[in-house]
């Protein structure tokens, strides 16, 4: 199955995050694919405050790698992933990815090219492009078969 969401202005971004987390379902791993600045990081942070995360996530967890947020209204854990420092897979599996991967948690990548050999094969593959036009995001997400 694939949804497809436009994001015509940063004023669209809180509803587009409610309208993503209405589909993601029983899924809980989120590859999201796009070029440098095309809005990863901000759309991951719109999703997490949608999913209850109410402390401010603005940044990219590109230092840490991964950051931890926990949902405020469900207790969840949520599992931001920045894998464009990741060298190899070797780093991936160092830094327990498979784990997390196992836990249950939803788990929100940006630069999962970096890592797409070992992604579970239920993961959720978000496409997110940039209208050179009007500067809208179109967001393409393909649900795999489970």
């Amino acid at each position: 199955m694939t949804e497809e969401i436009i994001i015509k202005s940063t004023d669209d971004l809180d509803e587009a995050a409610r309208r993503f987390a209405s589909l993601m379902g029983d899924y809980t791993i989120f590859a999201f694919y796009g070029p440098m600045g095309a809005g990863k990081t901000t759309f991951i942070n719109a999703l997490s405050r949608q999913l209850g995360v109410e402390d401010d996530p603005t940044s990219s967890p590109s230092f840490s790698i991964i950051n931890e947020y926990r949902s405020n209204s469900t207790a969840e854990l949520i599992y931001h992933f920045d894998c464009y420092r990741l060298e190899s897979i070797d780093d991936a599996f160092e830094i327990g990815v498979e784990d997390y991967f196992d836990c249950g948690a939803v788990c929100l990548i940006e630069w999962p090219e970096r890592i797409d050999e070992i992604l579970p094969d239920d993961t959720v593959k978000v496409k997110i492009e940039v209208n050179p036009d009007d500067q809208s995001r179109k967001l393409t997400i393909d649900f795999p078969e489970i």
